[in-house]
Order: C-alpha cells, then sequence, then structure tokens
C-alpha cells in the first residue's frame, strides 16, 4: 500500500495509482529525479572537450516520462495564476508546447534573431565568448500577464535572464521558470532571482 494522505490509499495494481501517486505523492519529486537521471544521456567531450553535455533527446523517445514531466511542472505550479508559458529557442520548445498545451494556455516562442517575421523586441546579451540576442513578437505578449519561462536546461542563465528582461520590457511579469535540468554548480538559479524565486528544476546535477 502507499499512503497518500488519512483517507486516501491505493494499490500499486490499481490502474489509477500511477496517476494519483505522480499527482498527490511528495515523494514523486524524488522519482522523477531517478527517472530522469536513468534516462538522460551524457555525452563526453560535446560539444567542446572538457565538457559532459546532458543530452535530453534520449528522454522524447520515452512519451510516458515525458507525459510525467509535463505533469510535474503542473504540480510545482498548482495555485500561480498563469497566463502563458515563454519557450526558449530550441530545445525550449519540446517540453514547453506540451506544458502550455496541457494548461490550456497560449505558448510563446523566444527566438534567435531574423527568425520571427512580425515586429520584434530583441534582446542582445553577453556569453562566455562573445554574444548572443533573442527576439520576440510584441504583440504576443500582454501587459500585466504572468508568465512561465521554460527551458530544457538552466546553465549559467544568460538565455533565460535574456527572456525574462524581454517580458519585463513588454510589461509582463516572470511568475516562474520550468526547467527539466540544472546545472546548479555554474549558478545559475543567483541569476534568475533578480526576475522570480520561483525556479523549478526536476533533476540537478
Amino acid at each position: 500500500m502507499v499512503i497518500l494522505s488519512k483517507q486516501e490509499t491505493f494499490r500499486k495494481s490499481d490502474p489509477l495509482a500511477k496517476k494519483y501517486f505522480v499527482k498527490l505523492h511528495p515523494i514523486y519529486k524524488l522519482m522523477i529525479s531517478d527517472k530522469l537521471d536513468k534516462a538522460i544521456r551524457e555525452v563526453p567531450d560535446f560539444p567542446k572537450p572538457g565538457i559532459s553535455f546532458k543530452d535530453i533527446t534520449t528522454i522524447l523517445l520515452d512519451p510516458e516520462l515525458s507525459t510525467e514531466i509535463i505533469d510535474a511542472f503542473i504540480e510545482h505550479l498548482k495555485g500561480k495564476k498563469i497566463d502563458a508559458i515563454i519557450g526558449v529557442e530550441s530545445r525550449g520548445f519540446l517540453f514547453g508546447l506540451m506544458l502550455a498545451n496541457k494548461m490550456g494556455l497560449p505558448f510563446i516562442p523566444i527566438r534567435k534573431v531574423g527568425k520571427l517575421p512580425g515586429e520584434t523586441l530583441r534582446f542582445k546579451y553577453d556569453l562566455e565568448y562573445g554574444s548572443s540576442e533573442v527576439e520576440v513578437h510584441k504583440s504576443d505578449i500582454k501587459k500585466d500577464w504572468n508568465v512561465v519561462v521554460h527551458d530544457d536546461l538552466l546553465a549559467t542563465g544568460g538565455t533565460a535572464c535574456a527572456a525574462s528582461e524581454l517580458m519585463q520590457q513588454l510589461g509582463a511579469k516572470v511568475a516562474a521558470f520550468a526547467f527539466v535540468i540544472s546545472l546548479d554548480f555554474l549558478n545559475g538559479n543567483e541569476r534568475l532571482e533578480k526576475y522570480s524565486k520561483n525556479i523549478i528544476s526536476l533533476k540537478r546535477y
């Protein structure tokens, strides 16, 4: 037996067990982390020597785990007023669109400069070597919206910060960040806290 609350229990053989376990039981946070750890592929020396790349494409081979990721994000966001999901190019589009669809919310892409055809707002930010620039359609963001900024991975936080700057300039508020993976040793969380202290990461390294 798995105890959900004082009133609710179920047998693991129950076909509804997994559904309710995902949404209600606190140990699920540990389970999703362990599942992601097993599913994520580490590629040494990519994209350059000395870097151990966390490859999430292996997660996409597992539709059940992909659904559990979305359910976990939704559980973390429960009780918060959210108006839209912001996905950062390009891997932020994968689970970002799934999350928006399941929550019944608009999905808005943040893209590299030159990829969006309408009137855009741009933000340029520094990288370790050089700089990068992203943009969003101005008409996609409504003033006073509460948005979730999503990407697959949080490293130094540069791109997520750039997305947040765009949101603020357009009058929206970052209610939360949502990442599948966080590389905590790079301290990206510290950079994001100026926009929102609600930083969700399902697997931390």
